[in-house]
């Protein structure tokens, strides 16, 4: 006598979801900001600030529902993402609070605008309609492929973003950028968000023409030169940022939507000869127009030499001083809020506010800040390899390489490396544009991630191939 009995396959084995392991790194990084809030207090007041438990408290909350929505709506996602940007989030707020106790920016504020009022309050507000915005995107994306679909509207939404600055009584001239516009009292920055916009059309499109853009009509150098009529897209997007340069008198913007195509590009059709291409129309376009341009030559000249037009130049001045203050760090800095990086004058909260970073901590805290940066990039170029869809892939790396470019350009400028740009260093300067964008730019990272390393459904069991039988003497 015997017993048969059916069996069936077990299903795949869940992949591990990591949202332990970023909840640990998320509390490190709502510690480590609040300790150094209470360093700055001490140092330059001999006491802890006041709101230092409210600020933790906030702080400790935001974060926490920023989790509790990746939790819920992705789960697979890479651990690393929040916490680090959430870290640089914090340090940012830190810094701003630290310049806003700096009375010779306070006098200043005065002197200029009559008043003056703390920025770091704004920030944090900034700070909290930012995550919001970042829980709206991952509750409303639920695939990021559905924005393959927009691929000329979101072209066409870039140019608008970009037009709009230089439009007459929409745009404000601030210190010879125009890449503001002011709406009901607040001022926003409409390329912070256009370079997400328009990687969606790069994606879109190089997605449908790689192949076409990745065949060779001859061998030059040891380089394959591409075909006459493909050409076409980059020198198409190599006049768009040369006409942004030179209306909006904005050097960072146009560097980045060009490196950021070129990137994508090679990405795409694996060519060297496209980035060859790009760096030489990339080097043209800035020599033509830095020697044209008076707002754009003022920043060569800075950079050329700083201290020759010292006196007379205030983009020179702020060289200058940004140069000293990392001189000044030397190797572990000065210490929180001891020192003089608010001698930058206005822009020391915004496009120098990394200058604070290496006179205070030095050497080794710029180098800390820069490992950051480089983890968010490396993570997002992870999520570009594991992605499982093509257009996923030039996404996530088009992402990636913009928040590249844009640490390169910022990091650069205000060391004396290249001129300066007039970016902002994400999550770390004042201003409520970039902070935004860069968390929306986050939730999109976090999305592509939890679709790239989601475990794939197991197949429906078949009967005929999974039924087995198992014989067992009576």
């Amino acid at each position: 006598m015997s017993v048969v009995t059916n069996t069936t396959t077990i299903g795949a084995i869940e992949a591990p979801s990591r949202r332990n392991t970023e909840l640990l790194l998320l509390a490190f990084a709502v510690v480590i900001p609040i300790f150094a809030y209470a360093s700055v207090g001490l140092a330059i007041h001999g006491e802890l600030p006041p709101g230092t438990l409210l600020y933790g408290l906030g702080f400790a909350v935001l974060a926490g529902i920023g989790h509790l929505v990746v939790r819920r709506y992705a789960k697979y996602a890479d651990p690393l993402l929040l916490p680090i940007a959430t870290l640089l989030n914090g340090l940012g707020v830190v810094l701003i609070w630290r310049l806003d106790q700096s009375e010779r920016l306070q006098n200043l504020a005065k002197r200029s605008f009559g008043t003056f009022s703390e920025s770091a309050p704004r920030q944090m507000m900034y700070t909290g309609l930012a995550l919001a915005l970042f829980a709206v995107v991952l509750l409303v994306l639920k695939d990021h492929r559905v924005l393959q679909r927009f691929t000329y509207i979101s072209m066409a939404g870039a140019l608008v973003l970009l037009i709009l600055p230089v439009i007459p009584g929409l745009g404000a001239d601030v210190f010879g950028a125009k890449i503001w516009i002011s709406v009901g009292g607040f001022s926003i920055q409409p390329g912070e968000f256009a370079k997400i916009v328009i990687a969606i059309f790069f994606a879109g499109y190089l997605m449908v023409k790689r192949d076409a853009l990745a065949l060779a009509s001859r061998r030059f150098m040891g380089l394959y030169l591409p075909r006459g009529r493909d050409l076409g897209p980059i020198l198409m997007i190599w006049a768009m940022s040369l006409l942004v340069l030179v209306f909006e008198n904005d050097l960072g913007t146009s560097l980045l939507f060009f490196g950021m195509f070129v990137i994508m590009l090679y990405v795409a059709t694996e060519r060297t000869s496209w980035i060859v291409i790009g760096l030489l129309m990339s080097v043209g376009g800035a020599t033509v127009v830095g020697a044209t341009a008076s707002h754009v030559k003022a920043r060569v000249t800075a950079w050329l030499d700083p201290f020759a037009c010292y006196s007379t130049s205030g983009a020179c001045e702020q060289v200058g001083q940004s140069i000293m203050s990392f001189g000044s760090g030397g190797v572990l800095g000065t210490g929180w809020g001891q020192g003089n990086s608010d001698l930058i004058g206005f822009a020391a909260n915004s496009d120098f506010i990394f200058s604070t970073v290496g006179e205070e901590l030095g050497l080794t805290g710029v180098m800390a800040f820069l490992l950051l940066y480089g983890l968010i990039i490396e993570r997002g170029v992870r999520t570009a390899l594991a992605a499982r869809d093509p257009f996923g892939k030039l996404f996530a790396i088009g992402l990636s390489g913009a928040f590249a470019l844009q640490i390169f350009v910022v990091a650069g400028g205000v060391m004396g490396l290249i001129p300066l740009t007039g970016m902002t260093m994400p999550f770390l300067a004042s201003g409520g544009s970039s902070v935004l964008a860069n968390w929306v730019l986050i939730a999109i990272l976090i999305r592509i991630s939890d679709t790239a390393r989601r475990p794939a459904p197991a197949p429906a069991p078949s009967p005929d191939s999974e039924m087995t039988q198992v014989v067992r003497p009576s």
